[in-house]
């Protein structure tokens, strides 16, 4: 499932800012990285599954993850994990309690990022 209507799309900011911003609201950036793209994933547990809200960001500026690289916050994707396959982001039904997590984490993640510009 894609988020369209978060406040973040193609936003361009500094990598550093998206990391903090990310990181201060349970996102995780790991090692989920390469030069031009980085991941920040935001997982939850549901009676139903294993969620993650996932934001990638597309570098285009430098190199992530130089904290002065200018990225690109693409569209936010939802997945259901299936263990040990992976996660899955098409054709899945997604409990309303996820969606309405995921709408919040969006919101406060969108306020933070242009809080922190």
């Amino acid at each position: 499932m894609k988020f369209t209507e978060t406040g973040l799309d193609e936003h361009e900011v500094k990598f550093s800012i998206a990391h903090h911003a990310a990181e201060s609201l349970g996102f995780v950036h790991a090692d989920q990285w390469d030069y031009e793209r980085a991941m920040f994933d935001y997982k939850m547990v549901h009676h139903e599954g294993t969620f993650y809200l996932r934001v990638p960001v597309y570098s285009v500026k430098g190199d992530i993850p130089a904290a002065t690289t200018m990225v690109q916050i693409m569209p936010p994707i939802l997945g259901k994990h299936y263990y040990p396959h992976g996660v899955e982001y098409e054709g899945e039904t997604f409990p309303q309690a996820i969606i309405d997590k995921c709408e919040k984490k969006l919101s406060l993640l969108a306020k933070t990022i242009k809080s922190e510009m």
